[in-house]
């Protein structure tokens, strides 16, 4: 049985065209989208594996732990790795199940961002809407921009390696290969949906294959008497503090900005659910399923890692310490061979995340919340796509990755900022749902993924929302100290400022053009909304 939202009054049909022109028929979930007050745009090409295999891939488990494996390593220590991926996979499985919730009841392409607008009372729709879009706008321009920069430098790290260290690596170098890696990613996001469905079906493949392939290598590369003792990749011999100034226990939290990084843009499935068959079935399902996926095989690798990494001040002071560790273990060549299907995942990963990203900006320009009225809210008439949103996207996630001409520590809060800003305009609609629960003006009306309204469905969902609120303090913190200009982290500053600042925009002028998520009856004619779909401008 399908669910749909009813508010305040029930949506007028909207006649004309539906997705396909070539088309006699319209799907469920066409209909599911008209009576959330939207004109189908897009083709429903993604199957249910391709959907699954989008999930796992826009957490890129490999390459993603490749990408953060530094950080709880070299700031915690060997237990930090472990204990903070378990830990925090277990709590990102709450927030994956609410996330899959929300997903459900409003499959479109806005994501989180629609729901939050949907899930307040009328005359509140409008501001939060703004202030969960433009937050939702930064975390996905952060999350491409962190993905690319991060696969620019596994790239280096593999050239350094190869030349035994004798190459000179420059920020001149690393941001011009990762302005030229968005450039290509933007390239191939212009192709026409049926295209990308093909090429994401197989990602997860390579993902979940090159990551099982990782470990038995280094098992079986690994001598016994080589391997450390249960005491330091799980006990307090692990525990190491390498931040010069926070007590130990911070240090060791300080080792979750992997995992909470690794499992950011959940709802990068919401945002294709337009180009999803069964979207409000298959979309949260590939949620789920790649929280669990990612949570155990990641945990699996990191535990890997730690056994097999040898002595840790080796590690001090290199570019990848995952790279480092397969090297040690299983020669250069072989390293680099495999290291090469790390940096293929990585590829991938940033594949997803354009599509994804390109869809946020695509769904917050169709509801007027950039003053463009409505230009990167169009489709491609060609190609089905929304080119104007990719290449936005694109162009505008190069701007993050300046910051490396200027100071490479301060790049590092990309990274904090991807998973502070994600999370926050995660929990906002959950929060919000709950809420105003009894209001009469929402009514919350579940799809097919849906945990109760019971004592299971409140834990999970207190759970997810105070552990976001915990791990967004712990981001905030700079990785080392003392705390300098340097290498302050910024990503706590940056955030709030992109709230504060949206918020006073919408105050100042704003509200002229946005009036929250469009609907049937609250914003513009059916011709209108006919309009945005059937050609670009």
């Amino acid at each position: 049985m399908s669910h749909s939202l009813a508010t305040d009054a029930p949506y007028p049909p909207l006649d004309g065209p539906g997705v396909n022109s070539e088309s006699s028929s319209v799907t469920e979930d066409d209909l599911e989208l008209k009576a959330l007050g939207y004109v189908p745009s897009f083709k429903r090409e993604f199957s249910n594996l391709a959907t699954i295999s989008f999930a796992f891939s826009i957490m890129g488990v490999c390459s993603s732990v490749a990408t953060t494996f530094n950080t709880p390593l070299l700031l915690g220590g060997p237990a930090s790795v472990t204990w903070c991926w378990l830990i925090g996979s277990c709590m990102c499985l709450t927030l994956g199940a609410s996330i899959a919730e929300i997903v459900s009841a409003f499959p479109t392409c806005g994501g989180m961002y629609t729901a939050a607008g949907r899930l307040v009372p009328i005359r509140h729709r409008p501001i939060v809407g703004w202030v969960v879009g433009w937050t939702s706008v930064l975390a996905q321009i952060a999350g491409l921009s962190s993905t690319e920069f991060g696969l620019a430098n596994m790239i280096w790290s593999a050239v350094g390696v190869a030349y035994d260290g004798n190459y000179d690596v420059t920020p001149g170098k690393v941001v011009g290969l990762f302005a030229g890696l968005l450039m290509v990613h933007g390239l191939l996001n212009s192709f026409a949906t049926r295209h990308l469905a093909r090429f994401t079906t197989y990602f997860v493949f390579v993902n979940i294959g090159t990551t099982i392939v990782i470990i038995i290598v280094l098992l079986a590369t690994t001598h016994r008497s080589e391997m450390h003792p249960a005491s330091y990749v799980f006990g307090t011999a692990g525990i190491i503090n390498g931040t010069g100034g926070w007590n130990t226990g911070i240090a060791f939290l300080l080792g979750l900005l992997s995992v909470q990084w690794t499992m950011t843009d959940y709802d990068a499935t919401a945002h294709i659910s337009e180009e999803v068959r069964r979207a409000a079935y298959a979309a949260p399902s590939a949620i789920f399923i790649a929280v669990i996926g990612t949570g155990i095989m990641g945990w699996l690798l990191n535990i890997v890692l730690v056994l097999c990494s040898g002595p840790l001040e080796d590690l001090v002071g290199a570019e990848s310490a995952f790279l480092e560790i397969m090297a040690l273990r299983m020669g250069k060549p072989v390293a680099l061979f495999l290291w090469a299907f790390v940096c293929l995942t990585a590829f991938f990963v940033a594949q997803t995340g354009l599509q994804a990203g390109s869809r946020t900006i695509f769904a917050f320009s169709r509801d007027r919340g950039f003053p463009d009225r409505g230009y990167f809210g169009r489709v491609s008439p060609s190609t089905k796509t929304p080119l104007r949103a990719i290449w936005l996207t694109t162009i505008t996630s190069v701007l993050p990755g300046l910051l490396d001409l200027a100071s490479p520590i301060a790049t590092n809060a990309i990274f904090a900022l991807t998973a502070i800003a994600f999370d926050l305009s995660y929990i906002a609609p959950i929060f919000l749902r709950r809420l105003y629960r009894n209001h009469p003006e929402v009514i919350f009306k579940p799809g097919p993924f849906y945990m109760g309204d019971g004592i299971f469905g409140w834990a999970v969902n207190i759970a997810c929302i105070s552990w976001t609120l915990f791990v967004c303090v712990i981001f905030s913190l700079p990785n080392v100290l003392p705390a300098t200009a340097q290498n302050m982290n910024y990503a706590a500053p940056i955030t709030v400022g992109v709230i504060m600042l949206s918020g006073i925009w919408y105050l100042v002028g704003g509200w002229r053009f946005y009036k929250g998520p469009i609907s049937g009856i609250d914003q513009g004619s059916a011709e209108d909304l006919r309009g945005r779909g059937e050609k670009e401008a």
